[in-house]
């Protein structure tokens, strides 16, 4: 796995040569802001967003926008990694093509993605950009997104501009298997709500929890451990390691031991669908039930002793009574705590006020105010949801409890919003 590794990290190394990563703008690369002669051209001047010396460049000096710099890039790349809104405006309209591409391959849109700039990538989108302008290594917008861990972006391309969040890369890698690789969780969470394939292999025969594995990132591997199957526990790769096995090679101790107690869990549990499946989804519930018809039993027969016996005293008879009684109760009682509605949200629940009849009930959660906001923690990959806050999914009843504390093993249920009042 080790060449596999030097694969990804040279396309980094790619990335940094770009001048794309963090230090992709004239500050990093040690322009001082006070130096004129640093700074007069059209692409410091871009990346800046100094208006009034781009309009001095261009209609004094005559300088043109739409030539690419010294290392091979455009102005409108400048400003769109800086998110220079009123600068690469200027620029489509003084002559810069907005799908002009350096020697890499990399338009406009793919610079404005390593940032997020998402204001600036909804004029280049408007003004023609192509959303699927794959750069030399097979990389779109989408791909930029989710290695720099850009999830608002990435959330905006896809539900305004029906972005595909599961394009491969020349590599065969899709952007779940660059977010799992860089560790970001929250990009992760959104591509996998989007329905993005767990299971994609690339040509390494490495899926996104492989990778995730060898990072050693364990969020990374929570969530989408949380989110699939034991099937995806046992993936192996062209050399035949499991994730578990790759993490154990690469020294990452808490992700193999993670990834080692999964597969021990799921391989514990019976097939969800079979009787005795659906049995041990009971936990230890049935126990309970069983000791509580035994004591209910014992003080039935204990009336009826009492009643054929008159030389038993009536103290007996009424604890007998009393026992019946308080056994009678705590049945009910038990029964109502196991098929009562802990706040199980339901799936099919969306704001029919906001939704129009022809729009997709996944969209109108993409356009929900908590993912709008940041929230990305409240997206359900399992479930397809945005959950409240404090919700959180179960693992045993495969649904998300509202207020979620527990699933209590004696009573077969959770403890949630409804069972907390």
């Amino acid at each position: 796995m080790a060449s596999e590794i030097e694969v990804v990290d040279e396309g980094d190394s790619r990335d940094r040569q770009t001048g794309r990563t963090g230090g992709g703008s004239a500050e990093t690369n040690g322009v001082d802001e006070g130096d004129d002669s640093l700074r007069n051209d059209v692409y410091t001047a871009a990346a800046y967003g100094h208006m009034e010396k781009l309009h001095r460049l261009v209609e004094c000096d005559g300088c043109s926008v739409s030539e690419p710099d010294g290392l091979g890039y455009y102005a409108l790349q400048w400003a769109a990694l800086n998110n220079r809104t009123a600068a690469a405006q200027y620029i489509l309209e003084h002559g810069g093509d907005v799908n002009a591409v350096d020697h890499t391959g990399q338009t406009a849109l793919h610079w404005s993605a390593v940032r997020g700039a998402f204001q600036v990538a909804e004029l280049l989108l408007k003004e023609g950009a192509r959303l699927n302008a794959a750069d030399l290594y097979g990389y779109q917008a989408a791909h930029v997104a989710a290695q720099y861990g850009q999830t608002a972006f990435l959330h905006h391309i896809v539900t305004k501009w029906n972005a595909d969040p599961d394009i491969p890369d020349n590599d065969g890698r899709s952007p779940l298997h660059w977010a799992a690789y860089k560790g970001f969780a929250d990009c992760i969470r959104l591509l996998l709500f989007l329905d993005a394939h767990r299971g994609r292999q690339d040509k390494e025969g490495c899926t996104p929890l492989h990778w995730a594995a060898i990072r050693g990132n364990l969020e990374a591997c929570t969530v989408l451990v949380q989110a699939g199957k034991k099937e995806d526990l046992m993936v192996t790769d062209n050399t035949g390691f499991t994730p578990a096995q790759l993490a154990s090679d690469k020294n990452h101790r808490q992700v193999s031991f993670f990834l080692e107690n999964a597969i021990k869990v799921h391989g514990k549990r019976c097939d969800e669908n079979s009787y005795l499946g659906k049995i041990s989804k009971l936990g230890l519930a049935p126990i309970l039930w069983c000791i509580i018809l035994v004591l209910l039993i014992t003080f039935i027969h204990s009336v009826i002793t009492a009643s054929n016996l008159p030389e038993l005293t009536v103290a007996f008879a009424l604890f007998s009574w009393l026992g019946v009684l308080l056994a009678s109760a705590g049945l009910v009682m038990f029964y109502r705590c196991s098929s009562k509605d802990p706040g199980y949200i339901r799936m099919d629940l969306r704001d029919s006020e906001n939704q129009k009849d022809d729009e997709p009930l996944l969209k109108v959660e993409l356009n929900h105010p908590a993912l709008l906001a940041g929230n990305w923690s409240q997206l359900c990959a399992t479930c397809k949801i945005v959950r409240p806050l404090r919700a959180k999914h179960c693992s045993t009843c495969d649904r998300c409890v509202e207020q979620f504390d527990h699933h209590c093993p004696w009573v077969s249920n959770c403890i949630g919003k409804v069972l907390y009042h």
